[in-house]
Parts: C-alpha cells; sequence; structure tokens
C-alpha cells in the first residue's frame, strides 16, 4: 500500500468509503445520522481535496491504485485565545478504511503516515472525535495510543 494525498481520479473510491462509514454511524444513531448519503457533495470533495489547509490522504493499492483507505485532516490553530494556547493542531476528521480490509493494519498505516506528517509541518498534536456508538473505532484509536482530550455528553429529551 502506498499513501499519499488524494487526487481527482481518487474520487470514486473516497466516495465509497464516505458511504460506508456513514452507513456504521447510520446503523449506531439513526436518530442523528441519515442512511444511504455520503458526507461531501462531489463538488465540495473537489475542493477539499485542492486545500492545503485540508489535507486529505489516501492508502491505494499500489497496482491498481484502488483506494483502500482516507484520511480527512484539517489544520487547526487557536491564535488570540484568552484561555487557549497558541499551538498548531492537526484534527483528522474522518478515517475509514475499506470494510473488508478491516483489522489488517491499513487504519494504523495510515494513522501513522498522518502523525509524521504532522511532526514535519511543526504540529504540537493530533486530534480527532470518535462517536460513542462506534466501538470498533473506539477501540482502534484506543490500540493506537490516543487517549480521551475532552468528553461531549448528551441527555436525549
Amino acid at each position: 500500500m502506498r499513501i499519499r494525498r488524494a487526487q481527482a481520479g481518487d474520487m470514486e473510491g473516497i466516495n465509497r468509503l464516505l458511504f460506508q462509514v456513514l452507513a456504521v454511524h447510520h446503523e449506531g444513531r439513526p436518530d442523528l445520522f441519515k442512511g444511504n448519503v455520503k458526507k461531501y457533495t462531489d463538488e465540495e470533495l473537489a475542493e477539499l481535496m485542492a486545500d492545503d489547509s485540508r489535507p486529505i490522504f489516501v492508502g491505494v493499492d499500489e497496482t491498481s491504485q484502488r483506494v483502500l483507505g482516507y484520511a480527512f485532516c484539517v489544520f487547526q490553530r487557536q491564535r488570540d485565545s484568552n484561555i487557549l494556547t497558541d499551538i498548531k493542531t492537526l484534527y483528522i476528521d474522518d478515517l475509514c478504511v475499506e470494510e473488508e480490509l478491516r483489522g489488517q493494519h491499513v487504519g494504523r498505516r495510515i494513522y501513522e503516515y498522518v502523525l509524521d506528517f504532522a511532526r514535519r509541518e511543526g504540529c504540537y498534536n493530533v486530534t480527532l472525535n470518535v462517536w460513542a456508538c462506534n466501538r470498533a473505532a473506539l477501540r482502534f484509536y484506543e490500540n493506537c495510543g490516543l487517549t480521551p482530550q475532552k468528553i461531549g455528553m448528551e441527555k436525549i429529551l
């Protein structure tokens, strides 16, 4: 597997995975997530691929160039905050691996690539959010060494 920045030719593969990850969320929280949808339109996805402040990385099969997984990232900074220090963060907005390849270290390799990228870019940390209903993702991130930074809570009325 080769990991690189996403390109226009990766859109079909990324879209396939966007549907898969939303299906996981819809199954876990159908009260919040719609079914059979994806997070971005093709136009929005094309804009994101061109935006250096929101890099998208894909793991692709070296022979077929088939997208095996992705990580959508966003650079964040807390400038001029009265309470937060000015650090550069790379936020992982979404990380997904082809359903049939989960458990085969594809996600771990993409995650490690993102960490190396963040270090090269001078980031202080890498952050992400994970839905509590997605227990497999929660275990994956814990196994990667992530620890809770903050916890979102809710009371459904």
